[in-house]
C-alpha cells in the first residue's frame, strides 16, 4: 500500500495482526529484503515494512537528507498510520534511523532492535586518511570548468577507485549517502533507555564488531547477541535462530 508521508507516497506492506513493529531496511535494499523476518513475526505482531525514501517502490527525497530527516519521515509515517508506539527494527543504515528515532522519540519505540547497525564512524587508519584526503583535493582540482570532459572522466575515476559500492551505485542518492555517512550517532546513545537487543554476524564484512560494542557500551541495559557464521544479514544466513531471538525479545518488550 502507499502512505502519502510528508508529499511523499511511501510504499508499505503490512503482515499480521497484534502490538505493531516497523521494520527499516538497509542502504540499497528495500523492504523485500526483509520479507521473511516480517513474515517470521506476523503470528504475533502487526509488522509494517517500509521503502524508505529512495528506494524500493518510494521516491527520493526533494534534497539530500540526514539521519534525524529519515527519522522524522518514519515517525510521521507512525502517525499516519495510527501507530502510537512499536517495536522499531533497524538494519544496517535503518538502524542507524532507528537509533535516531528512540532517542529522539522514546514515547512512540518500545523496543529495538539493531541487526548490524550503522551509525558509529570506525576510526580510519593513516593509511585510509591520506588516500581519502588525496582525493577530495584531486576531485576539487579537476572539477573547474577549464577541463572539460578531461576533468569529469578524472573525477569520475577517482571516484570508482576510492568510493565504496555504495558511493558508486548511488546515483541521485549519492548526496544523501555522503550526508549519512559522516554523522556519528554515538553521542545520542546515552539517551536511549528502551530495552535494546544487538544483533551482528561475526562474518560481517560491512560493519565491525568494534562499532557493536560502541552500540552495546553506550545503550544501558542493552544486550548484544553474536551470530557465529553469518554475514551483514544474520535474518537470511541464520534465519530460524533470528526469528526466535527477535520474537522473544518482542514478546518480552
Amino acid at each position: 500500500m502507499l502512505v502519502r508521508v510528508n508529499d511523499l507516497d511511501t510504499h508499505c506492506t503490512v503482515w499480521g495482526e497484534g502490538r505493531p513493529v516497523v521494520l527499516l531496511h538497509g542502504w540499497g535494499t528495500s523492504g523485500d529484503s526483509l520479507a521473511g523476518v516480517a513474515k517470521a513475526l506476523e503470528d504475533r505482531f502487526r509488522v509494517y515494512v517500509i521503502d524508505l525514501p529512495g528506494f524500493g517502490w518510494t521516491p527520493p527525497p526533494p534534497e539530500a537528507w540526514g539521519t534525524r530527516d529519515y527519522a522524522s519521515h518514519v515517525e510521521a509515517f507512525m502517525d499516519c498510520a495510527e501507530i502510537a508506539s512499536a517495536s522499531i527494527l533497524g538494519h544496517s543504515f535503518g538502524g542507524r534511523i532507528a537509533l535516531a528515532l528512540a532517542a529522539r522519540i522514546p514515547s512512540r519505540v518500545r523496543s529495538l532492535v539493531l541487526v548490524a547497525s550503522a551509525g558509529i564512524r570506525p576510526r580510519r587508519g593513516l593509511g585510509t586518511s591520506v588516500q581519502v584526503a588525496a582525493a577530495k583535493v584531486g576531485k576539487r582540482l579537476f572539477s573547474f570548468p577549464m577541463w572539460g570532459g578531461l576533468g569529469d572522466r578524472i573525477v569520475s575515476a577517482v571516484s570508482q577507485r576510492v568510493g565504496s559500492p555504495d558511493y558508486r551505485n548511488a546515483g541521485r542518492m549519492r548526496a544523501t549517502l555522503v550526508k549519512v555517512v559522516n554523522e556519528d550517532l554515538r553521542g545520542i546513545l546515552w539517551s536511549i533507555s528502551v530495552p535494546t537487543l544487538i544483533i551482528w554476524g561475526d562474518g560481517d564484512q560491512e560493519v565491525p564488531r568494534s562499532s557493536m560494542e560502541v552500540l552495546a557500551q553506550g545503550i544501558q541495559g542493552s544486550r548484544m547477541e553474536v551470530f557465529e557464521g553469518a554475514g551483514h544479514f544474520p535474518f537470511v544466513d541464520r534465519p530460524d535462530r533470528f526469528s526466535r531471538l527477535v520474537g522473544d525479545f518482542l514478546c518480552q518488550g
